[in-house]
């Protein structure tokens, strides 16, 4: 019994549920992310240059038997995903900084041990 009680504590504690809540996300966007190149970055940006070397979509290129075209979409994607990655983290890291950046404010004792100090440099 000790062992189920154990796994069961561990599969409870939020580090478990926010892993899998993160792979579900991050499924979701995968297809968001796969979407916006195969429907949307592909057709308008690459389309002039598909069309000048004949291919009608990136995934039919190839060079012999080398699907290469299956490959630089996978590059693609993968750009766009770091560089939304890298525009999330940026913007959190931000915003820790400028909650690091606020004074805290002097808690109640530390005022009046202030007022003290004052006081008696007066004196």
């Amino acid at each position: 019994m000790g062992f189920i009680k154990e796994f069961k504590e561990f599969a409870i504690k939020g580090n478990v549920i926010d892993l899998a809540v993160a792979v579900v996300i991050g499924a979701a966007f995968g297809a968001i992310v796969s979407s916006l190149v195969d429907d949307i970055i592909t057709p308008l940006l690459l389309a002039p240059s598909l069309k000048a070397i004949g291919a009608a979509d990136i995934d039919q290129l190839v060079w012999g038997t080398v699907k290469y075209g299956k490959f630089l979409a996978a590059i693609i994607k993968f750009l766009v995903i770091a560089i939304v990655l890298f525009l999330i983290i940026k913007a959190i890291n931000s915003t820790k900084k400028k909650e690091e950046a606020a004074p805290a404010e002097p808690s109640s004792t530390d005022k009046l041990l202030e007022e003290i100090r004052d006081e008696l440099r007066k004196k």
